[in-house]
């Protein structure tokens, strides 16, 4: 079908800066590749971290063992669902936000096995989107910035709307949500779904 599109589950995980990679495990140190992911490029890292908010009460919460994804980016960010931003006690404090919008968010300190970092801004959660190179989306007849409906079949079926469209010459044509979207829709690591007409 025209409009199938494959439907990733994106659970929470940490961007790294160089910078802030080698606080935390040491100078010169690179990433160890786990697997890689759907998008050209990109990899689930073997290394992991801890990071650490205040809740908005003033005690320490923390997530114990983040999967870091690779390669390194200009900042540090941590994407979570709306369900981790209420465990951590920070519930709306953390903005819904595309990849790279983190100007505003709340900080957290982060901790690897040779040091850690304390970032000031970085934490959102993180924004359902469609990936797509300029030829699919051109084929869809969508642009970047657009915002589209997306619907899952089953027994627990559901549209997904308000989907923003990334368009890029390296992307690979799926849509990513977090662990939230997709136990509501009974979707554990990858499904499919439809994209409806605009």
């Amino acid at each position: 079908m025209a409009n199938e599109v494959l439907i990733e589950v994106s659970a929470r995980h940490i961007h790294l800066s160089c910078d802030v990679l080698q606080k935390l495990f040491g100078e010169g140190y690179e990433l160890e590749k786990l697997k890689d992911l759907s998008q050209p490029g990109q990899f689930a890292a073997k290394e992991i971290v801890k990071i650490e908010v205040k809740d908005d009460k003033g005690m320490l919460k923390s997530f114990d063992s983040i999967r870091v994804t690779g390669p390194c980016r200009e900042y540090a960010q941590v994407e979570i669902s709306r369900t981790d931003a209420f465990f951590l006690g920070l519930g709306y404090d953390v903005p819904l936000r595309l990849s790279g919008n983190i100007e505003g968010s709340p900080g957290f300190r982060v901790i690897g096995p040779a040091g850690e970092a304390v970032l000031n801004e970085g934490l959102i959660v993180a924004k359902r989107h469609l990936h797509t190179s300029p030829k699919d989306a051109e084929i869809l007849g969508i642009d970047s910035g657009d915002k589209i409906s997306v619907e899952i079949g089953g027994e627990r079926g559901l549209v997904f709307n308000n989907v923003e469209v990334r368009v890029n010459e390296d992307f690979k044509l799926a849509v990513h949500i977090d662990t939230d979207e997709g136990n509501a829709a009974g979707i554990v690591n990858e499904g499919v779904g439809i994209i409806l007409e605009k």
